[in-house]
């Protein structure tokens, strides 16, 4: 009896020895709580369960789709062509608006507020005779009246004929009777090309100048203007006479005498109806 009991004290202190080495013994971490945890996204997690593995995050998912719409969204407004008015429509200019590149010279005319439209309330003119001393300029094309003292010829530059009167004492304006190849575009009508040359003066009168139509009626192989010029307190009696005499342009002719030499206003009835064509 004393040997067993002997043999069980020695088993015993064997399984106490066993469990001191076990729990001496370093613990090994387990391998999938040794890996790193990762920081916390700056979006907030879904509330969804987590993507499967091999998965795109939701949020990158989230930017692909968002970028995708974007990106359609502009193509399909480059694709979509802008609105615009047809080359071909009619369009009329507001007077005195500013003009985009593309107008006409006509529709330039119309909206300029200083030349009103050419109405048919608008007179002919009772022409006299013409002289028939000329003086003859052929880089125009045209004949005007050689109109003798108090005129003068001077010296033509920039245009190819000039007459004028003397100055006068309490103004530096005077009467001029000028002619020159067209400085403008002819028109189709012989009529719309006189408006714009008659536009085209108004460079040389005072600035401010508006234009008032007195006569309106066709000249041989063109077409001829009498109009009054203002500008503030002054004004100016004016007329202009396109025609083709042959040249690569039609020639142009044009009178205007200043309020400060009225007396010389019945003239230019004369002189318009002198203008002749060389060829």
């Amino acid at each position: 009896m004393r040997d067993v009991y002997r043999g069980l004290a020695v088993v015993a202190a064997l399984a106490v020895a066993g469990v001191a080495v076990v729990m001496a013994l370093p613990s090994r971490p387990d391998e999938a709580g040794a890996r790193p945890v990762a920081a916390p996204s700056a979006v907030p997690a879904s509330s969804g369960p987590p993507p499967s593995a091999g998965t795109e995050p939701i949020s990158a998912v989230s930017a692909s789709a968002s970028a995708s719409a974007s990106a359609s969204a502009s193509a399909s407004a480059s694709a979509s062509p802008t609105p615009s008015a047809s080359p071909t429509a009619k369009r009329t200019p507001t007077p005195g608006a500013s003009l985009a590149p593309g107008y006409t010279a006509m529709e330039a005319l119309y909206a300029d507020t200083r030349v009103p439209r050419l109405t048919g309330k608008v007179k002919r003119l009772s022409l006299p005779a013409g002289t028939k001393h000329l003086i003859k300029d052929k880089r125009s094309g045209l004949a005007v009246p050689n109109l003798g003292k108090p005129w003068k010829t001077y010296r033509a530059a920039p245009f190819t004929s000039r007459q004028m009167l003397p100055k006068n004492r309490r103004d530096s304006r005077r009467g001029m009777l000028l002619t020159c190849p067209l400085p403008i575009e002819a028109q189709e009508t012989p009529r719309d090309t006189a408006l714009l040359a008659a536009r085209w003066t108004l460079n040389h009168h005072p600035r401010g100048a508006k234009i008032r139509w007195l006569a309106s009626q066709r000249a041989k192989d063109g077409w001829m203007l009498l109009y009054q010029v203002t500008y503030g307190k002054r004004s100016s009696r004016a007329a202009v006479v396109v025609s083709d005499g042959g040249m690569a342009k039609p020639g142009l002719a044009f009178v205007t005498v200043p309020d400060t030499q009225r007396n010389r206003w019945r003239e230019i009835s004369r002189i318009v109806a002198g203008v002749r064509d060389l060829g």
